[in-house]
């Protein structure tokens, strides 16, 4: 039996598991810095920016979506920023994506939100064809930008 929920405390180790195995995925499991006590803080502490979502199949953690809101001074309304999908290798093919996507699609139209947006790595095809199959648009001229680092460092002091 396949059950999209709202993460819980106790599912912190498994959503840890899961943003060091997208990492893997992604091929840079290297940049990976935080920790199941960051997890815990930022999705659970006193006050929460960061939500989540699970994907479980038969009692077992098999996804994840992991996300926060973001604003359109355009639209004038919230949105969400979807930082990590995931579904584990072995559970991929069943619509646990869909599913994940199809419960942020509700909680943004449930809460007059206007938009869910992601970044997706160029290379990755697969993924790029299943959320272009579900009527996702590619930005086009909008590039992706970040500042961070050393970069941010400078700048910020």
């Amino acid at each position: 039996m396949t059950i999209i929920r709202r993460a819980r405390d106790t599912d912190v180790p498994e959503i840890f598991a899961m943003i060091n195995e997208l990492a893997e995925y992604e091929k840079q499991p290297q940049d990976v810095t935080s920790t199941e006590q960051d997890v815990r803080e930022h999705l659970f502490g006193d006050n929460p920016k960061v939500f989540a979502h699970i994907a479980e199949v038969d009692g077992k953690v098999q996804g994840m979506a992991l996300w926060f809101l973001n604003y359109s001074t355009w639209q004038g309304r919230h949105g969400i920023w979807l930082e990590d999908l995931y579904v584990r290798e072995a559970a991929r093919g069943q619509g646990l994506g869909s599913a994940l996507l199809k419960e942020l699609a509700r909680t943004a139209v449930a809460n007059d939100y206007r938009r869910v947006e992601w970044s997706v790595l160029k290379w990755n095809t697969p993924s790029i064809g299943f959320y272009t199959a579900l009527g996702a648009n590619d930005m086009g001229d909008w590039s992706t930008m970040r500042l961070d680092g050393e970069a941010l460092q400078v700048l910020g002091s």
